[in-house]
């Protein structure tokens, strides 16, 4: 999934914790972070602190990849 913007990332993070059957709180436990940091994460806060968001996408078993424009994501797509 390309996502281009902190409410895109919110939902996708939203998306999978609900798919996994995990409330707020627990994620927040599991990832060692705060209640409203996870509902300002999923609400689309642009200000979250990266190395929070990568124990949260960790946690969820999501992954962050970063490509150049044009190159290709070795899926038959390209960015």
């Amino acid at each position: 999934m390309n996502t281009r913007n902190p409410e895109q990332l919110g939902a996708t993070i939203r998306a999978r914790r609900r798919q996994l059957k995990v409330t707020q709180k627990d994620l927040a436990l599991t990832c060692g972070t705060g209640l409203r940091f996870i509902i300002d994460l999923e609400k689309g806060k642009p200000t979250c602190q990266i190395g929070k968001i990568l124990q949260v996408l960790q946690a969820l078993g999501l992954k962050l990849q970063i490509v150049s424009p044009g190159v290709d994501t070795g899926q038959g797509q390209k960015s």
